[in-house]
């Protein structure tokens, strides 16, 4: 049986790519972001890209799908942020759930910051859960891990799962799948295609998961890999330079210079930095997803995706509890 699904807040394309990987069809997928919009669109021609706010969405016309998934902005409810919650224009849940209540998809699928399972917003959650019980749904929270799922990267996320009773009663929320590789073994390979000496070594030191990625806001946040520190844990127990992202992997000889002030106040000196592409290797996208737009923004879709490894997981899961 084909399982349909529309996604909201799509993004740069790691649940999409995922759920894909897991067996589902996407009937549509709604982004505001051209630069994303555009990059899902290279990525999968055949998928059905609404470039539009889902605040303007008319759930009516996606009646019929088997979900309903998505990664509203986290910023309302991350502990980076200021924490309003409803009270931040950036809070997309009540329209996620307007569509929900008017698409009334099988199940539903939504993922964000774990701060959101915080006591601050339990009255928040009780809203959303209220609402999905009156629409008969039954629903479960979880918190899930991304190197759980092979990506190698300290990256936790709360899960929203709901269907009705007895698909919940079904659903098993899936288990780990063994230990992800460490940074260096993940990039290794990728750091030393232009020749870099210093790359055997980089990659023996780099033994160990990322920290979580973050992209940043469209308010907030530049092309670098995370608040402070994130920065000081990238450059401690990965070596490496977290100040920014590069457009090339180093060459040979590529730290042969002074250093500059900035390395000698950070403390990054002969450290490299990522490219785009390595990270969104660390996001579990696959070599060649081409992300368009500046280096800003294609690393915002980057830093904001759920892991494609975990959405498959979880895409998987739902579909043996649905019968796909």
């Amino acid at each position: 049986m084909s399982l349909r699904s529309a996604e909201l807040c799509a993004g740069g394309g790691g649940t999409a790519l995922g759920l894909e990987q897991a067996g589902w069809t996407h009937e549509a997928l709604v982004e505001i972001d051209p630069d994303a919009c555009a990059t899902l669109r290279a990525a999968r021609p055949a998928w059905k890209v609404i470039e539009d706010d889902i605040r303007r969405v008319d759930g009516r016309q996606l009646t019929g799908i088997d979900l309903v998934s998505g990664g509203c902005p986290c910023s309302p409810f991350t502990t980076g942020g200021r924490r309003l919650g409803s009270g931040d224009d950036r809070d997309m849940l009540p329209a996620a759930m307007r569509i929900i209540r008017e698409a009334r998809p099988r199940a539903v699928l939504l993922e964000n910051v774990p701060g959101l399972l915080g006591a601050r917003f339990a009255l928040y959650r009780h809203r959303v859960t209220t609402a999905l019980e009156e629409l008969g749904y039954a629903w479960s929270w979880r918190v899930v891990q991304a190197s759980w799922f092979t990506v190698p990267q300290q990256r936790l996320r709360a899960v929203l799962v709901a269907a009705a009773p007895p698909v919940l009663a079904r659903y098993r929320w899936p288990a780990p799948q063994g230990p992800a590789p460490s940074v260096g073994q993940a990039l290794g390979e990728t750091m030393a295609a232009r020749g870099w000496e210093g790359a055997p070594a980089w990659a023996a030191r780099a033994s160990s998961l990322a920290p979580t990625l973050a992209g940043g806001s469209r308010l907030h946040g530049g092309p670098d890999l995370g608040p402070t520190r994130s920065k000081r844990a990238w450059r401690d127990r990965l070596g490496v330079n977290a100040f920014g992202l590069a457009d090339q992997v180093p060459a040979p000889g590529e730290f042969d210079r002074a250093p500059t002030p900035a390395e000698l106040r950070q403390g990054t000196a002969g450290l490299p930095k990522l490219t785009v592409a390595q990270a969104a290797l660390l996001q579990g996208f696959p070599p060649g997803w081409a992300f368009t737009g500046g280096k800003t923004s294609r690393y915002r879709q980057v830093g904001n995706a759920l892991p494609a490894p975990v959405a498959r997981a979880l895409g998987e899961a739902l579909g043996e509890a649905l019968g796909g």
